[in-house]
């Protein structure tokens, strides 16, 4: 009786981890950083990678309100939500499949989404003609921030997976070492 009570008390451990992830790299958003050098898109890749349903996107994007309203909401934020439900989205074909490559190719997908999506946004804001030169200027003018977003979300996308992945084998390790040695019957 006592190890199933164990076993369900790790699981839901185990279950609890991505949501307090999730939170820790919110906060991590609000300390000073270098621009673009922050966790919430390897968030949103995460959350979409583990968490279920609706809440893949969801809960990313609730960490990001959060941390926006204590930061302050920007024009254009929805290009930036907006990517974030597409890498969240993106999150989903990694759940099935994660590997230390297959979450650094995703990471750099997830790069390039938000550098699209949202300089897409920012081109059709007042800042740039809307012309194909205008298009291009506004992308080529964001590429300084492009490696930033790229080595965060490495950085933050492996120790986000990283993480959750030592603890599950770390779960499943203590929970083999807990069952009981068959029995010899003869």
């Amino acid at each position: 009786m006592k190890r199933a009570g164990l076993a369900s008390h790790e699981t839901m451990w185990l279950g609890a981890l991505p949501y307090a992830l999730i939170v820790a790299g919110a906060l991590l958003r609000i300390v000073p950083h270098p621009w673009n050098f922050a966790p919430i898109d390897a968030i949103a890749l995460f959350g979409g990678a583990l968490l279920p349903g609706v809440l893949g996107p969801a809960i990313p994007l609730a960490a990001l309100a959060l941390s926006d309203a204590m930061l302050g909401f920007y024009p254009g934020a929805v290009w930036v939500y907006g990517s974030y439900v597409l890498i969240a989205l993106l999150g989903r074909r990694l759940a099935a499949r994660r590997s230390t490559p297959r979450v650094i190719a995703y990471s750099l997908a997830a790069s390039l989404i938000f550098y699209l999506v949202t300089n897409f946004g920012e081109w059709l804001g007042p800042l740039y003609p809307h012309t194909p030169g205008g298009l291009w200027a506004s992308y080529v003018a964001a590429i300084p921030f492009f490696r930033n977003t790229m080595v965060s979300d490495l950085a933050y996308s492996l120790a986000l997976f990283g993480i959750y992945g030592y603890a599950a084998r770390l779960m499943e390790r203590r929970h083999e070492a807990l069952r009981p040695a068959p029995q010899r019957t003869t």
